[in-house]
């Protein structure tokens, strides 16, 4: 069983584990919210509409593997 301050792949996409995990690091989670923030409204100056969709889907990807990203660089 693993423990909730070190999340198992299986479990990493739980809201608890993300929480965890932002809690655990607040500089990464303002870099997230500044990356979630940013990236539609970079999408729409590139590219219009589809840019911003893109840029949206990208920041949320982003945002619920950062925890697996950072486990799998042994951070």
């Amino acid at each position: 069983m693993a423990r909730p301050s070190e999340p198992s792949v299986t479990n990493i996409f739980s809201a608890e584990s993300r929480r965890a995990f932002y809690e655990a690091h607040p500089w990464m989670a303002l870099f997230m919210l500044v990356v979630v923030f940013a990236a539609p409204f970079a999408g729409l100056y590139v590219s219009g509409l589809l840019g911003v969709v893109v840029g949206v889907l990208v920041s949320a990807t982003a945002y619920v593997l950062m925890p697996l990203v950072w486990k799998w660089m042994g951070g």
